[in-house]
């Protein structure tokens, strides 16, 4: 048990490095390469819009917090419509999110009608 949980991250491994142009040398170099480009392609783009949006509410709930501190009724009024910005990008973190676990079982269902030959993997070469 401890061997296949070995060679599923070791396989999780090289697909990060050859995704990030490095390679094992182990001349592994089958139809999953192209899968574990892909997979990962797919994931850091999610994650860096996920990022993105995250940074944005983060500089919104420290202009909350500026704005409350102040007490100033101008600030506090603003607060409403920053904390609705800051609403609406939890929604598109969901969304990217959404995207992402569609985009992902979508690639795993292609991989498992093409298949390629490896029966232990389950139609998941790019990732076990």
């Amino acid at each position: 048990m401890a061997d296949i949980s070995r060679t599923k991250i070791k396989r999780f491994n090289n697909g990060a490095e050859k995704a990030n142009g490095f390679d094992d040398g182990d001349g592994d170099d089958t139809k999953s390469e192209d899968c574990d480009v892909e997979v990962w392609d797919t994931l850091t783009k999610s994650f860096k819009q996920v990022q993105v949006v995250l940074d944005q509410n983060g500089e919104l709930i420290q202009k909350v917090n500026e704005n409350h501190q102040s007490k100033i009724p101008d600030n506090l009024v603003k607060n409403v419509g920053l904390i609705q910005e800051i609403n609406g990008n939890i929604s598109k973190v969901l969304e990217i999110y959404s995207d992402l676990s569609v985009n992902f079982s979508d690639i795993v269902r292609q991989r498992k009608r093409i298949g390629n030959g490896k029966a232990d993997t389950a139609g998941l070469p790019c990732l076990l």
